[in-house]
């Protein structure tokens, strides 16, 4: 019976509390598997950070419908895969402003013209569309 008792005893030269975070006799490690838990989570979480903000430009010019939708997604592209930080800078940069539209006053102009000219304008096809020959032989008839 003694010699039971003195099998349950802790070895003399050992501390009287141990930490819990030390590894146990039975191969149980709470520190490591908080450690390994913690470490896929904050990579996860990362990934999601880096991902999230390379989407901005994208999200940016989906949001307003802006007409250099594709652009702006092959930027944000580029800069996801070549780590090149220009391609996003330019992403948001072209996402963040409408460029003016310098077509329709032209096309304006050119209607005002044939008008003034006595040129029949083509009412079917919307404008910008109609075909504009490059220059019009004049035959002295009205």
């Amino acid at each position: 019976m003694e010699l039971a008792v003195e099998s349950q005893a802790i070895h003399p030269l050992a501390p009287e509390h141990i930490p819990g975070y030390v590894a146990g006799a039975d191969g149980s490690d709470v520190l490591f598997t908080a450690m390994a838990i913690f470490g896929i989570v904050l990579i996860i979480g990362l990934g999601v950070l880096y991902l999230t903000l390379h989407s901005i430009p994208e999200r940016m010019a989906h949001k307003s419908s802006h007409p250099q939708l594709q652009i702006v997604g092959i930027l944000a592209l580029l800069a996801l895969f070549t780590h090149n930080n220009l391609f996003w800078v330019a992403a948001v940069l072209v996402a963040g402003f409408q460029f003016p539209d310098m077509l329709s006053p032209l096309q304006s102009i050119a209607r005002s013209l044939a008008k003034l000219a006595g040129r029949p304008i083509n009412e079917n096809v919307p404008e910008g569309d109609a075909p504009q020959p490059a220059f019009r032989h004049h035959d002295g008839e009205g």
